[in-house]
């Protein structure tokens, strides 16, 4: 049985390598859905919240992409970035 109390606090991180990986794969997705005439935003926001991946487009692998990402690391790298602006 895990030893951990429910008042600690988890630590999350990501190393460099995956932060960029992350970002390539989250353009990619964000471009395949231009391209195919959607809202970019709105659709990854869809399957952000509802983690369901037909959300995002097959174009250019986009779907097979996006679940490569869990949704607690892109949720980080999105609230990372949007922190620095």
């Amino acid at each position: 049985m895990d030893q951990r109390k429910f008042t600690d606090t988890i630590q999350f991180a990501i190393n460099r390598n995956r932060e960029q990986e992350i970002r390539d794969i989250l353009m990619a997705v964000y471009e395949a859905l231009v391209e195919k005439g959607y809202n970019p935003i709105s659709q990854i926001v869809g399957y952000i919240l509802s983690e369901d991946p037909t959300y995002i487009t097959n174009y250019n692998n986009a779907r097979a992409l996006i679940v490569k990402i869990d949704r607690d690391e892109l949720l980080q790298q999105i609230v990372k970035s949007y922190l620095k602006s």
